[in-house]
């Protein structure tokens, strides 16, 4: 992964952090993005060049905007030419019964975890030169109570994955699916969101195998 550019979604904290630090420590050049949280992406941004990275770029992106995915795009063309990975990694969860869940709460979920990777991969796919990594979730396999617009959500990026894939079998494209990870989504409960970043970074780097579009299980792998 030396040298290579990968942009990783989401990237100022949680599994989208560590998995940066991953890459770093393998000497890749980084686009890192945040949507809110500026000072902590650049405090991730300063790590991961403390920890090898040979470069890093780091953006504002909102992936429920079209205008900031656009200006990512010409920005990261603009500086790189290309990416040689995009991992859609930002995302979001309500969990609630259903009956209490407003469309605010649909919209979000819908528009970030869905929408989100699917414009990413508009954008970016003609500058992706060898694949593209999804973190889909065990709750886009299983569905579960009052998870339901999440698990739809999540069930969705597995489609749009295995369906991206066979139309551009050249690239490496798979979902790397986590189980309950200790991160603000589940109030820090679950495994260490370092094991999650391990396995996206295998399954990007071939470490791990998968079929075309497939599923990579954390659970599995760890």
């Amino acid at each position: 992964m030396k040298g290579q550019i990968v942009l990783i979604t989401g990237s100022s904290s949680g599994i989208g952090r560590e998995t940066a630090y991953c890459f770093a420590k393998a000497g890749a050049r980084l686009v890192l993005t945040y949507c809110k949280g500026k000072a902590r992406g650049e405090a991730a941004e300063r790590k991961c060049l403390k920890s090898g990275a040979a470069d890093t770029l780091l953006l504002h992106l909102d992936v429920t905007d079209n205008k900031s995915i656009a200006d990512a795009a010409v920005k990261v063309k603009r500086k790189y030419g290309g990416i040689d990975y995009l991992i859609n990694n930002a995302g979001i969860g309500v969990f609630i019964p259903f009956k209490k869940t407003t469309t605010r709460h649909i919209e979000r979920q819908i528009r970030t975890n869905l929408e989100g990777p699917i414009k990413m991969t508009s954008a970016f796919l003609p500058m992706v030169r060898k694949g593209i990594i999804n973190i889909a979730s065990v709750a886009g396999k299983t569905a579960y109570d009052e998870m339901s617009v999440y698990c739809g959500s999540k069930f969705g990026v597995r489609g749009f994955t295995q369906g991206i894939a066979l139309e551009y079998p050249r690239l490496r494209i798979c979902c790397v699916n986590p189980d309950m990870t200790a991160t603000r989504l589940s109030g820090y409960q679950g495994r260490p969101p370092q094991e999650v970043a391990e396995v996206i970074f295998m399954s990007a780097s071939g470490k791990v195998g998968c079929k075309r579009g497939g599923d990579v299980d954390v659970k599995e792998v760890i």
